[in-house]
């Protein structure tokens, strides 16, 4: 992938999305900044249409297709978020497509995808199965295959977040981000860094499914197996030769993984303050940040809460 240019690809997504999107709230919150001593700032994607940042990379990815391609149909692989934001664009757009995604999909991620207008099926029980089944099906059907990372337009458009950052806070020290596949730290991490080279990209990750930091840390992805966590949206292996693995390696600076209970005890104290919702992966974001922040004191610092479609029942768990 050709990183020098994707922060103008990324200006480019920005002006091709932006009448197709929200652009979200940078919140100052005064509790995470007295609680630490840092200033944070909390980049509100959980209000984003569709309640994920999903739909910036969606949007850019369909819009950049060929008439042909749109006509022929998409086929994409979604642990919800991506799919409900394919299935969204797709309608506004008018094309037609089928959402895998693995077995254990939360129902309430699920029932967003197919309210979205998605063709909802079901497929494997890690991610990357169901990313590889997918891609499949497209090139037996001969449809497009949207990645929910592993492409550089999605890339370009989950980048439109740190776009909206730098036009919100003038200096950035550090902003936190949950990993899965790595679209979105790496789009808003090549963003950021082209405004401010010293502005911190830090990983945050389950301990459960911390693919992504242990892949950087071997110097190739590798094949590791996931485990139950609150944060489904970032659970689950990474493709092979996937472009985000060298965008992390390069971009990222520091890597955080934490347990279930942190990320549990983050979510809980942002609804508390809050008064709002999340999901699991955007509570490890916070609980990255809560884990280190002695080192942040009186810095800067944005906090993406990347979504807020959790279900009821991993709610009644965490509250």
């Amino acid at each position: 992938m050709n990183t020098e240019r994707l922060p103008a690809d990324i200006v480019l997504a920005a002006n091709r999305i932006g009448p197709h999107i929200r652009e979200t709230p940078l919140d100052h919150s005064p509790y995470f900044s007295e609680l630490t001593g840092a200033n944070v700032y909390l980049k509100l994607d959980n209000l984003q249409h569709t309640g994920s940042f999903k739909l910036r990379g969606a949007f850019n990815k369909v819009l950049s297709l060929t008439p042909d391609e749109r006509k022929a149909g998409c086929v994409t692989a979604s642990s919800g978020n991506h799919g409900a934001a394919i299935a969204y664009a797709m309608k506004k757009l008018g094309v037609t497509g089928v959402i895998f995604v693995p077995e254990q999909t939360s129902p309430t991620k699920v029932d967003a995808i197919r309210r979205a207008g998605g063709d909802v099926r079901f497929f494997g029980t890690d991610g990357l199965d169901t990313e590889n089944h997918a891609r499949a099906y497209a090139g037996e059907n001969g449809m497009a295959y949207l990645s929910p990372y592993n492409d550089e337009q999605v890339v370009a458009g989950q980048g439109v977040c740190g776009v909206e950052i730098a036009r919100q806070l003038s200096h950035v020290d550090a902003v936190f981000i949950a990993v899965g596949g790595g679209g979105l730290i790496g789009g808003v991490g090549a963003f950021l860094k082209s405004v401010n080279p010293d502005v911190e990209i830090v990983s945050c990750q389950p301990e459960a499914s911390a693919v992504m930091t242990e892949s950087v840390k071997a110097g190739e992805i590798l094949d590791l197996p996931s485990h139950p966590t609150l944060s489904d949206g970032t659970a689950g292996g990474i493709e092979a030769g996937a472009i985000t693995f060298e965008l992390c390696r390069d971009l990222v600076d520091r890597y955080v993984v934490v347990t279930e209970e942190q990320i549990s005890h983050a979510m809980r104290e942002f609804i508390d303050s809050h008064h709002m919702l999340l999901e699991g992966a955007a509570g490890v974001a916070i609980a990255g940040f809560l884990d280190v922040a002695g080192d942040y004191k009186d810095k800067n610092v944005v906090v993406v809460i990347c979504g807020g479609n959790i279900s009821r029942e991993t709610l009644k768990k965490v509250i």
